[in-house]
């Protein structure tokens, strides 16, 4: 079909308009999506601050002041961990059966099998030479590392240094944390010093916790014990270090042999005192006849050597299940020792019952 002059003028300026289009686009090829620069590694050699804590650490330890300077100097500002150290928002309710179930799970019990079976002996060793149950130790090696096998992978010096320098502000009890952990900064380059070890060699949780046990420094320094007799204290690959270091924790903590860590409980609504009752929180308070005196009678525990007439005293622990009816249990000054290794009574009831789980699976 003939075209008009203007309809062919149009048809040469679409053909050309078309044949020009692949070059257009090869001159102008799409954008790619720029990766963004990682941050920049602050070091806290650039702190005046962190620096006179060095040189005050080294006096007072008698340590190299160029050592420790360049220790505490190399270490690494970690931006994540202060978010961690703060408290969880409030309002959200707790649920200690969704607690137990992250720890009392199949895994973690076989994993403690596995344990058990493989350290028999160094468990039964520690249980004769320190009176704590091996069913406690295997329940805090369970649930600090299930076994070894997840004991962190930050390097403990930067962990420390950035909670010790960098503490979060917003925390509630900020001066007192910050404190503490530029102690446990101080006892880890102390303790580095004495055994000839590299600080930033060492890995830990992010907030500075080491080996199967996640002992602090201060822990490692005062309770960690040479149980396997190498000469030699190593919590991240021996066991029996791990084992007897943990017994000794326990021991040096007040626990009482033979005691259970708790009892079950029977309520009088019509005389309950619960506000009384939880006022002391976690701190045995009440003896036996005193609780019941309040509506709460602490039941015997099956198999315990120790009636609850006999236990000392004795402490409502409340654990709250989200929306559903809390849990309670009567707990002893042995419930309260566990607690020392973690303030928390979820905590230490996940202990407790991974271990009593890990027995009856032997």
């Amino acid at each position: 079909m003939a075209l008009t002059r203007s309809a062919a003028l149009l048809a040469l300026a679409c053909a050309a308009a078309l044949a020009m289009a692949p070059a257009a686009l090869a001159q102008k090829p799409a954008k790619k999506k720029e990766k963004s620069a990682p941050a920049p590694e602050v070091l806290y050699a650039g702190r005046p601050d962190a620096l006179r804590f060095a040189d005050d650490l080294a006096a007072r330890r008698g340590l190299d002041r160029e050592w420790v300077r360049q220790a505490i100097g190399q270490a690494r500002f970690l931006p994540q961990v202060p978010r961690l150290m703060l408290p969880a928002p409030q309002g959200a309710p707790k649920n200690w059966a969704a607690y137990r179930a992250r720890f009392v799970e199949p895994v973690r019990i076989r994993a403690g099998v596995r344990f058990w079976n493989e350290h028999a002996a160094t468990l039964a060793r520690a249980e004769r030479e320190y009176g704590v149950p091996a069913e406690i130790i295997a329940g805090i090696l369970g649930v600090e590392t299930l076994y070894g096998q997840h004991m962190g992978s930050f390097r403990v010096m930067d962990a420390l240094a950035t909670l010790a320098f960098d503490f979060p502000a917003a925390h509630p009890r900020a001066a007192e944390r910050q404190a503490f952990f530029q102690g446990e900064l101080e006892q880890l380059l102390s303790l580095a010093d004495r055994t000839g070890t590299d600080p930033f060699a060492l890995r830990g949780s992010y907030a500075g916790a080491m080996g199967l046990g996640q002992f602090m420094p201060s822990s490692w320094v005062r309770w960690a014990v040479d149980f396997d007799g190498d000469g030699r204290i190593d919590l991240f690959q021996s066991p029996a270090d791990a084992i007897g270091s943990v017994a000794n924790y326990f021991q040096a903590h007040g626990w009482v042999p033979g005691l259970p860590t708790h009892y079950a409980l029977a309520f009088d609504e019509t005389r309950l005192r619960l506000p009384e009752l939880l006022a002391p929180d976690i701190l045995p308070t009440f003896d036996a006849a005193g609780m019941e005196a309040r509506g709460a009678r602490p039941l015997p525990a099956e198999g315990a050597a120790t009636a609850p007439e006999a236990a000392g005293p004795l402490a409502l622990i409340e654990l709250q299940n989200g929306g559903a009816p809390a849990t309670y249990v009567a707990g002893t000054r042995n419930f309260y020792v566990v607690t020392r290794y973690n303030w928390s009574s979820y905590y230490a009831m996940a202990v407790i019952d991974l271990g009593r789980e890990v027995a009856a699976a032997r």
